[in-house]
């Protein structure tokens, strides 16, 4: 068994499309532009987008920068650990595993709800969505336990026919008698009404997934160079995509969009396409929804999946999540998710749960509110950092360009949380919007405890948390230590 990840397989371009795939740009396009306009009434999201990208593109700055200090695929949890302190760090790592399983099983329960009445016409019998789902955590299960160029060959076929098929919908749209661009939704004046912090908010969720370049940075190709253009590119990219395609949407629906996007949802962006490609722009439409999210569920098993081993190799979890195969896969953390993931696909099974409610809106949003959490918390730890030691960085990378970040990401925080029953569709202190916002802190206060805990009983491991390779190699000796 090997400790670490296989080195020197992934260039730019393969963890461009990890990132890509993980915010699921056919997706963001059909259900969340229309949830935005739908929840909001307003019709900015376009600005929105753009102004999120240029948060994002700040954020970065600091965030790659810590990055050429500290390579480790525990990307939030090292980082905290390395700024804040480590007990804060393991609190972190609990957080982050929380937000990317949240996300993994949104893609399972969205891929089993959205494909379902496709393949019951097809075949012309019921099928069940948790059969479908099954299906697609088969696949993630499969390229997750294996080394990460397989995964690459698919995410990079998936993401590319995805956003391509987003171009030619929103090609076709435009072609459509009458066509002409709303110009008004890229106006700032979209930014400053009430309802905008839940606008930009929305738009953030957009985003999540896009920090997962340096998840990778242990596997990538001159890791310094690959994750700075793999990063700055695929947010520029998705941006564009992103603001393109929700203003064609906008401009076709005219002065009934609003009620058009509540009517429609996600089939609002197929169905203007069918004007000019006919129905069948529908059914392909929806069927690479499906596949977008196989591609979604894909990119964030790895991404959840390397998180656990980076605390396995530490000690911080079990060591034997720690282990890899020989080509660097690391096998027992993707196997010990999978059993997870099924058996809380087997609950909603079992208990009859609405997987596209229940399982797809509440895992997105979860998953979204958290990482902006995630975003903010990092932040703060690079101002941290680097105020202990510049380390030759320039006073942009580690103090300006975080500090600005810092003050951003805190006020979009503020905003999420006081429109979070907005965001969920509930009353306000009701539902999801209240006991989400206490389960999110119980893990982090959970797994800070444990790392205040391991600094008293196991003060090795607790010496070695966020340091990567560099623990693993320093506690060589205990590698085949279970906890």
């Amino acid at each position: 068994m090997s400790h670490a990840l296989a080195a020197n397989r992934l260039g730019p371009f393969a963890i461009g499309a990890a990132i890509a795939s993980s915010v699921a740009p056919l997706t963001v396009v059909t259900l969340v532009v229309s949830t935005a306009i739908a929840v909001t009434g307003l019709l900015g999201f376009p600005i929105a987008v753009i102004t999120v990208a240029a948060i994002l593109m700040l954020f970065v700055v600091g965030y790659l920068a810590m990055a050429r200090h500290i390579p480790n695929a525990g990307a939030f949890y090292a980082y905290v650990s390395q700024g804040l302190g480590r007990p804060f760090g393991v609190g972190t790592s609990w957080f982050a595993l929380a937000t990317y399983t949240s996300f993994l099983m949104c893609c399972f329960g969205g891929f089993g709800a959205l494909v379902e009445p496709l393949v019951s016409d097809w075949i012309g019998l019921g099928v069940p969505w948790w059969v479908l789902s099954f299906a697609a955590w088969i696949v993630a299960a499969v390229l997750g336990a294996n080394e990460i160029s397989l995964s690459e060959r698919v995410l990079v076929v998936l993401v590319v026919t995805e956003t391509l098929l987003v171009l030619v919908y929103s090609l076709a749209i435009m072609l459509t008698a009458g066509f002409t661009f709303n110009l008004s939704a890229l106006s700032l004046d979209n930014l400053w009404s009430p309802s905008a912090g839940v606008l930009v908010v929305i738009g953030m969720t957009a985003f999540a997934g896009v920090e997962q370049s340096v998840v990778y940075i242990e596997e990538s190709k001159n890791p310094k160079r690959t994750i700075r253009i793999a990063t700055y590119a695929t947010v520029s990219i998705i941006a564009a995509v992103y603001a393109y395609a929700s203003l064609v949407q906008i401009s076709a629906g005219g002065p009934t969009i609003i009620e058009q996007a509540t009517a429609q949802g996600g089939d609002l962006f197929f169905n203007q396409a069918a004007g000019t490609l006919g129905h069948t722009a529908v059914i392909i439409g929806r069927l690479f929804l499906g596949t977008g999210l196989i591609a979604a569920a894909i990119a964030f098993h790895n991404a959840a999946t390397r998180y656990a081993f980076a605390l396995g190799r530490e000690g911080v979890l079990l060591r034997v999540f720690g282990h890899c195969t020989l080509k660097g896969a690391p096998r027992v953390a993707s196997l010990a998710l999978s059993a997870f993931a099924a058996g809380m696909l087997s609950v909603y099974a079992v208990a009859g749960w609405d997987p596209l409610v229940q399982l797809f809106y509440l895992g997105s949003t979860t998953g979204g509110f958290a990482v902006l959490m995630l975003y903010t918390l990092t932040s703060i730890a690079v101002i941290a950092f680097f105020a202990r030691d510049a380390r030759g960085e320039g006073v942009w990378q580690r103090l300006l360009a975080p500090l600005l970040s810092t003050l951003i990401l805190l006020f979009l925080a503020y905003l999420a949380l006081d429109n979070l029953h907005l965001l969920f569709g509930v009353d306000p202190g009701t539902g999801p919007a209240r006991w989400v916002p206490i389960v999110l802190v119980a893990i982090f206060v959970g797994g800070t405890v444990w790392g205040l805990i391991l600094k008293h009983t196991r003060p090795e491991v607790y010496q070695g948390i966020g340091r990567g390779t560099r623990s693993a190699t320093a506690s060589a000796s205990g590698l085949q230590t279970i906890l």
